[in-house]
């Protein structure tokens, strides 16, 4: 049943993640890979939420490990740090796992603290 209910959220996180990525990226010009940068945060905050919602086991495997765990991308966000670097981008490749890594923190608490704060 476990399996069954990763399953389930996977199979709406991945094409959600595909989706919002290239919506994103269709906006903007330039190397930056803004539509992983904002599927990561974005992902971060709800998985945040999740957590600090309190939500049983079956919940978390459900929303959390499924749908977040497909929705997000750290091969993507590994692979377009590299890139940055082998097109000489290094100041935006720094940035770029810099800032994922800062703002999907902040994301994650934030979430964590506002559901945590109104389920409490």
């Amino acid at each position: 049943m476990n399996v069954v209910l990763v399953i389930m959220g996977a199979a709406v996180g991945a094409p959600l993640r595909y989706l919002l990525d290239r919506t994103v990226q269709a906006r903007h010009s330039g190397r930056f890979p803004w539509g992983t940068f904002t599927v990561n945060v974005s992902g971060c905050l709800v998985l945040g939420a999740l957590t600090g919602a309190g939500l049983p086991s079956t919940w978390m495997l459900l929303a959390g490990t499924g749908f977040c765990g497909a929705f997000t991308t750290y091969s993507t966000f590994s692979y377009e740090t590299v890139r940055l670097a082998e097109q000489r981008a290094f100041w935006q490749a720094i940035g770029y796992a810099a800032g994922s890594v800062a703002a999907g923190s902040a994301a994650a608490v934030l979430g964590y603290l506002g559901l945590h704060a109104v389920s409490t």
